[in-house]
């Protein structure tokens, strides 16, 4: 209903509002800035005359500037060797895990791969007395004091299955 309202609103008496508003004196231009006759003026032969004459005396100055520049000595910035190619890290290779290609071939010494990890705290879990830290550290070349951590405060998660009949069953209503 407002859509309708406002277009007849719009649409009366078009016409003449349109020729009121046709017939309305125009507004004067505001006056223009000087610098926006240049072209004005390059059009003129005497200025041009005068932008393309050369000028005896100061082109005999021109002549008389000597200019005398010096690059300062080039200094060597020692980088400590930052883009030298630095010695390549050894690398192992890994204890493959069951995704085959997804799987880390090499893995730098002094460090292990996720799969590794889990493995050797899921052998020690299993068999602590085979699987000792210092057994661990020479099998996967890591340190020993990193190893000892590494089985104090990760402990890899277990899954306990509870017998069916301490469940509670759910009574229907």
């Amino acid at each position: 209903m407002g859509g309708r309202l406002t277009r007849v609103f719009r649409t009366f008496n078009v016409e003449s509002r349109a020729r009121r508003e046709i017939s309305k004196e125009k507004p004067t231009p505001a006056p223009r800035h000087p610098t926006s006759r240049l072209d004005e003026l390059a059009d003129r032969p005497e200025i041009q005359e005068e932008i393309y004459r050369k000028d005896d005396r100061l082109l005999t100055l021109l002549k008389d500037v000597y200019v005398e520049s010096r690059d300062p000595p080039v200094r060597v910035k020692d980088g400590g060797g930052e883009h030298l190619p630095c010695k390549q890290k050894e690398k192992r290779l890994t204890k493959l895990g069951h995704l085959g290609d997804l799987d880390v071939k090499k893995v730098p010494k002094g460090k292990i791969s996720i799969v590794e990890a889990l493995t050797l705290l899921n052998n020690h879990k299993l068999h602590p007395q085979t699987w000792t830290a210092e057994k661990i550290a020479v099998e996967y070349s890591l340190e020993l004091k990193e190893v000892n951590s590494l089985l104090e405060f990760f402990i890899p998660f277990t899954v306990q299955e509870f017998p069916k009949e301490t469940r509670k069953a759910i009574k229907p209503t």
